[in-house]
């Protein structure tokens, strides 16, 4: 019994720490606004400052705004009749379901021309580049915490 105790724990550490997605919130405490006028770079230097893969789910909150996925050429124009995806809840949540650049300005005028607009690297589920997200290390502490739990009352059985 004892020979499969490790072998139990691996398997589910792997099945634990592989589905592991990480939600963000866009602009941290600041939200979804219109940067101050020195600042219009901050969402991208946001999301600079994040890991994000697929998977993952970025929440944008706002009041009387609104969130678009646009492509390339609408974030540099600001401007999109025709955007991807779009949302005016002021709790919008996006899950990345591929990696690559993804763009997002606001839809509401003049917003995305004074810095309302970010755009977002997602990496493949299974990069291994450093994660440098504080939630995704909690969440990897807690279940880390819990299997070995499991392991000492497992063996406290035997």
């Amino acid at each position: 019994m004892y020979s499969k105790i490790p072998l139990l724990l691996i398997v589910v550490a792997s099945l634990c720490f592989s589905g592991l997605s990480v939600d963000f919130d866009v602009g941290n405490t600041r939200g979804w606004e219109i940067p101050p006028a020195n600042d219009s770079n901050f969402y991208n230097e946001w999301a600079s400052k994040n890991r994000f893969r697929v998977g993952d789910i970025i929440h944008f909150k706002y009041e009387k705004d609104s969130v678009m996925m646009v492509s390339e050429i609408e974030y540099k124009d600001c401007i999109s009749s025709h955007p991807s995806f779009f949302s005016n809840n002021g709790n919008t949540q996006f899950k990345f379901d591929r990696s690559g650049l993804f763009y997002f300005i606001s839809g509401v005028s003049g917003h995305c021309e004074r810095g309302q607009k970010v755009i977002i690297k997602v990496m493949s589920a299974d990069s291994n580049k450093d994660d440098s997200s504080s939630a995704a290390t909690s969440t990897v502490v807690v279940v880390a915490s819990t299997l070995i739990t499991m392991a000492v009352g497992l063996i406290s059985l035997v």
